[in-house]
This record gives C-alpha cells, sequence and structure tokens, in this order.
C-alpha cells in the first residue's frame, strides 16, 4: 500500500493519507531518472565529449520504468515516427526524417555542436530545434531534448555545473514552443524559434536566481531546524543529503551522508515525524521507502510563491 503524509506533496500533489496514484509515481519516477542520467552525464564529460551515443545512454535511463521504456530505450528508431492527432500518419502534424536518414542527420548534428560559434547560446538554440526535429527516439525525444539544454551549456563552460534546466518555461508555453518548432520545419523560420528560445533562456535565468535566494533561505532554515529535530551529531550531513537529493530512499540516504545505518533510521523518524520530510513510498521486501524533502521541491518545481 502507498501512503503519503503530511500536508500535501508538491512533487506529486498528494494530499494527507492519500494514497498516490500511478500518474504521480511516475511523475516521481521521472525525477529521479532524470537525476540519475544527470549524474551518469556529467560523470561521462569527464572523460568523452558529448555525442550522439551519449545521448542514447541517457535516454536509457531516463525512460527506465517510466513512460516509453517498452519504445527501445537508448536505440535510435529504426521505424518512422511522427506528431498528429491520431495514429494515422496521413494526419500528422509533422513527420521527422525517415529512420535511414537519422544517423546521418544526427552525424550533422554533432559536427555542428562541436563548431566554435560566435554565439553559443544561439548555436544552442538550433542544436536543440534540430535534435527536436530529427527525433533520433521512438519516445521520450522531448525529455532528452531538455536535458540537453543543460549539457550542452555545461560543456562549452558557460555554466558551472548542468543544472541549468528551462523545462519549466517550455512547459508553461507549450503551445508557443510547438509552434515555433514547426515554424522551422514548414517555413525555416529559425529567427523566429531562435528569439522564442532566448527569451526562454532569460526569464528562466531570472526565475533561477529567485529561486537560488529562496533555497539559501531555507538551507539557513533548515541548519537550525534539523539540529532542533534530530539531536544529532549527524545533523550537518542530514542537511547536505536531503539537499543534494529532495526525493530519495532509505539507502540512498545512507549512502550520500555516510550515517550509520541505525542514526540514519532514527533521523528519518524524527524528521518525518516534525513534517521536515515525507513518506512517499513505505518499503516492501527488498524496496526500500522514498522520501521526498517537500519544501525543496515545492521551490525547484515552481510551486514555491
Amino acid at each position: 500500500m502507498i501512503i503519503f503524509t503530511g500536508s500535501g506533496c508538491p512533487a506529486c500533489g498528494a494530499n494527507p493519507g492519500e494514497r498516490i496514484n500511478d500518474k504521480a509515481l511516475a511523475d516521481i519516477r521521472e525525477i529521479i531518472n532524470y537525476r540519475e542520467a544527470l549524474n551518469v552525464a556529467v560523470d561521462a564529460l569527464k572523460a568523452r565529449r558529448l555525442d550522439a551515443a551519449l545521448a542514447c545512454d541517457l535516454h536509457r535511463i531516463l525512460l527506465a520504468g517510466s513512460r516509453g521504456m517498452d519504445r527501445e530505450p537508448g536505440c535510435i528508431r529504426t521505424v518512422q515516427n511522427f506528431i498528429g492527432r491520431d495514429a494515422r500518419i496521413e494526419h500528422a502534424i509533422f513527420v521527422p526524417p525517415a529512420p535511414e536518414n537519422v544517423p546521418r542527420a544526427l552525424a550533422d548534428w554533432e559536427a555542428y555542436l562541436y563548431r566554435e560559434g560566435k554565439d553559443t547560446l544561439v548555436q544552442l538554440s538550433v542544436l536543440i530545434a534540430q535534435f527536436e526535429l530529427i527525433r533520433p527516439f521512438c519516445d521520450g525525444n522531448g525529455r532528452i531534448g531538455r536535458m540537453l539544454v543543460p549539457l550542452i551549456l555545461y560543456e562549452k563552460e558557460l555554466t558551472a555545473s548542468p543544472m541549468f534546466s528551462i523545462s519549466a518555461y517550455l512547459e508553461r508555453h507549450r503551445p508557443a514552443y510547438y509552434e515555433r518548432l514547426l515554424a522551422v520545419s514548414r517555413e525555416r523560420d529559425w529567427n523566429g524559434w531562435i528569439a522564442f528560445f532566448l527569451r526562454a533562456i532569460e526569464e528562466q535565468a531570472e526565475e533561477n536566481g529567485r529561486k537560488t535566494k529562496a533555497i539559501l533561505d531555507l538551507y539557513t532554515e533548515m541548519k537550525q531546524t534539523v539540529p532542533e529535530v534530530t539531536r544529532s551529531q549527524y545533523a550537518a550531513a542530514t542537511i547536505d543529503a536531503i539537499f543534494g537529493t529532495p526525493i530519495f530512499d532509505t539507502s540512498g540516504f545512507y549512502d550520500l551522508s555516510a550515517i550509520p545505518k541505525e542514526s540514519g533510521a532514527k533521523i528519518l523518524r524524527d524528521l518525518e515525524e516534525s513534517d521536515t520530510i515525507q513518506l512517499v513510498q513505505k518499503g516492501r521486501g527488498r524496496n526500500a521507502s522514498i522520501y521526498v524533502f517537500p519544501h525543496l521541491v515545492a521551490i525547484t518545481e515552481g510551486n514555491w510563491l
């Protein structure tokens, strides 16, 4: 039985004592997958360049146990896909390249990725549009495409870490997002897409600045709250762990914090009783319990204003 306790979870919208539905669990799984894929990417980029092969590796992680997991995750498609209102290709709104043309299209994409551009943000906007229009996978192209934004910024040394995401902006402006991409395909309107994308970068950067301040304020608050709640010598390690991974399972918490299991279990109980963290899924058998640090998720997911 999956029970959520507390005052409501901003990650999935569950209310106190309410059974979390499958959609909410799927959303949480996607968040966990995204973080795992991002960590894998950071490690990989220490030894190799970002390319289509790495995108395949990340795609496999993103779709694990999630939407599209039965659609050949990590594999370049060998069938024709399309975007439409029904399952008939003749009604399609957009038809990407035929499968036999995808490897060449990705090779061209990589060549442009490695090119030194005069304006890296303009280059980034073109790269993301190209990838979205190639649609190299059977499913999950949007998810991997949006992950490429922070990774490209990171690889080109415009950010110190790959944490800059514009997914929230694109979600809020989804109709314009799709329309601008379709305009590139239909009318070669690159200027319209680039203007939209650069506006997304600018507005998301401003929002991220506000979120950063809110996170710092929360961190200051937790430096007082967690020691009071836990009365533990491991309070500092606990704070770093839940800020580092705000949705986590018990085994991950022990590993990340390096806190002995017995002490860690008591800390988690204390934090749950004080509503500092909330139970998402109770462990059973070999499956560890999953918790969320809702105050941080509320900030990062945009429900904090």
